[in-house]
């Protein structure tokens, strides 16, 4: 077999080892005929499949289930067991680490402050952090399929470096390589809302949606772009810099995240930081002026969704992020989705606009589901 049969061989089999790990884990257990029917591949091959993924302990079998004739079907699912993703979460003031197993189910959580974000600080905070994650779980080294890092963007010196959110140092750094060599392990690179938006692929509102946005709230607001199950990252890994775009005011444009995000909350209440449980107490309290920083926000929310539309056609936008559940719930409510759009169509079955997770670690756990979900999605959508 010459070098290039071998690769393209190689290659088939990792995909479709993909497409079988991404069927089960969106559709739960299953029996092989069943499976191999959704893929449009022969049972045989599926059997080779399933095998060969239950002897590497990704894949264990779940009883039987009758369907139809003969012989009750054995059902294979994922072992939560098999294999886990690490996830890392850099913010200006913390790193956040989590372990999640291969069903996306949270197995631990670690929180570090930091006084400085350099990279040799954070570096050496992330390998301790690791080291000590896996020893109180007892998860061996070898079972971590990668690990997903989000860090604040932009990547690299753009024309909007400079803001509060950069990291000192970062800028000049390949920060891939950098906790590559530190973790000794795969890395998936991504900002926060791209890390967020994954994770609602992988456990949340986005299960089985192949192309939708995500609207991230961090300090500032940043967007999430999956199409065909896979991140829009862009050239340099800067797509869905939407916070700042200029939307219209009364006094004339503004950044959209000067009036959607958690800092224009801050700012618009005139008050010092205002954290998650604050929030979700004045929201609940009917405070008035957060409660007329509802409305405004949602107003810009509503001119977000009709360049989003417009611009990526998406099934769903999915709001989501560091802020409390019934804050967003409110802001989806308020929104006034415009006529305007491509999205404004009678045959989507989805809204046009969902909640998606709320919490103080959805971006670090979807650094994880970044990781699981490169094990779930071919890159190539053909299956041989």
């Amino acid at each position: 077999m010459s070098a290039s049969s071998s690769f393209t061989t190689q290659r088939s089999r990792s995909l479709n080892q993909q497409a079988v790990l991404g069927h089960i884990q969106r559709s739960g257990a299953r029996g092989r005929a069943e499976i191999a029917r959704a893929l449009g591949l022969s049972t045989q091959a599926v059997s080779n499949i399933i095998a060969g993924l239950t002897g590497d302990g990704l894949l264990v079998e779940r009883g039987a289930r009758s369907v139809g004739r003969g012989l009750p079907a054995v059902q294979y699912a994922l072992n939560p067991s098999g294999a886990y993703a690490l996830g890392i979460e850099v913010r200006p003031d913390a790193i956040f680490c989590a372990l999640l197993d291969i069903c996306g189910d949270a197995v631990a959580t670690r929180r570090v402050g930091l006084t400085r974000a350099t990279p040799d600080i954070v570096l050496d905070r992330v390998q301790a952090m690791q080291a000590d994650i896996l020893g109180a779980t007892g998860t061996a080294p070898a079972k971590l399929l990668g690990a997903g890092v989000v860090m604040p963007g932009p990547f690299g010196q753009t024309g909007l470096s400079g803001q509060g959110s950069d990291l000192p140092g970062w800028q000049q750094t390949d920060a891939r390589a950098a906790f590559k060599d530190a973790l000794a392990l795969p890395v998936e690179l991504a900002n926060d809302a791209n890390a967020a938006a994954m994770a609602e692929r992988i456990s949340g509102v986005a299960q089985g949606i192949d192309s939708y946005a995500y609207l991230y709230f961090g300090a500032g607001l940043g967007l999430g772009l999956v199409q065909a199950g896979h991140l829009v990252t862009g050239g340099f890994g800067n797509a869905g810099e939407i916070g700042h775009i200029p939307v219209p005011c009364a006094g004339g444009p503004l950044p959209l995240e000067s009036l959607l995000s958690r800092l224009s909350v801050q700012r618009h209440m005139a008050r010092g930081p205002v954290d998650f449980d604050t929030l979700a107490a004045l929201h609940e309290g009917r405070d008035p002026a957060l409660a007329d920083w509802t409305a405004r926000a949602a107003k810009a929310l509503g001119h977000a969704v009709q360049i989003i539309e417009n611009l990526f056609d998406p099934q769903t936008i999915i709001l989501g992020g560091a802020m409390p559940e019934p804050l967003l719930d409110a802001l989806v409510m308020q929104a006034r989705l415009p006529d305007a759009s491509v999205s404004n169509r009678p045959d989507n079955p989805l809204p046009r606009l969902q909640r998606g997770a709320s919490g103080r670690l959805t971006a670090t756990l979807g650094a994880a589901a970044l990781v699981l979900n490169r094990a779930f999605t071919p890159r190539n959508a053909a299956l041989i």
